[in-house]
């Protein structure tokens, strides 16, 4: 099982100079703890690192072209596309500038493949929509790997939450969850 977080163009959703600090930040932390880590010293790392990206996204910073609901419908039906073919979707939000997945892969599916697909299709879908063109999504994505059950809630619970985090009106994002995800949390 895994999470993935992805916005539309980084230097659009995030501003260059905070990318920049983000990197030589995470860059002197991961000179300064060489792997192999403990689970404990991963577990900071994701803290550390996908957790200064996810509070500036949550910020709304950029031009947020997935608060138009056309836009956002079109990477919800990306993402329900191949859900139990490819992969098993259990949730995501589609947030104004980024998006959150939890999902677990089909046997011989790799994560890279499934985000790339998503991103190509929304990309071309979301800027004839626009009248735009260029890039759309920024080129990496982070991804965790789900550990164990107490991670699965908690991701669960956080992808729930972040249009609420986010201080966004129901209209701007988009939230998923299968039914078992919905009773569980509830």
């Amino acid at each position: 099982m895994g999470n993935a977080t992805s916005s539309p163009s980084g230097a659009d959703s995030l501003p260059v100079s905070l990318l920049r600090q983000w990197t030589t930040e995470r860059d002197q932390w991961l000179h300064d703890h060489p792997k192999p880590w403990s689970p404990e010293t991963e577990a900071e790392y994701h803290r550390l690192s996908s957790g200064a990206i996810d509070r500036w996204l949550d910020q709304g910073m950029g031009s947020c072209l997935l608060r138009e609901p056309a836009h956002s419908s079109i990477v919800a039906d990306a993402f329900h596309h191949f859900d139990g073919t490819r992969y098993t979707l259990h949730s995501f939000v589609v947030m104004p500038n980024h998006v959150h997945l939890l999902l677990s892969l089909g046997k011989n599916a790799t994560l890279a493949d499934i985000i790339a697909t998503w991103k190509r299709f929304s990309a071309t879908a979301i800027n004839k929509a626009a009248g735009r063109s260029g890039a759309f999504w920024m080129d990496d994505y982070f991804d965790r790997i789900i550990r164990n059950w107490d991670h699965f809630i908690a991701v669960a619970r956080y992808i729930r939450n972040n249009p609420r985090k986010g201080k966004l009106p129901a209209s701007s994002s988009v939230l998923h969850s299968a039914p078992w995800v919905r009773r569980l949390l509830s």
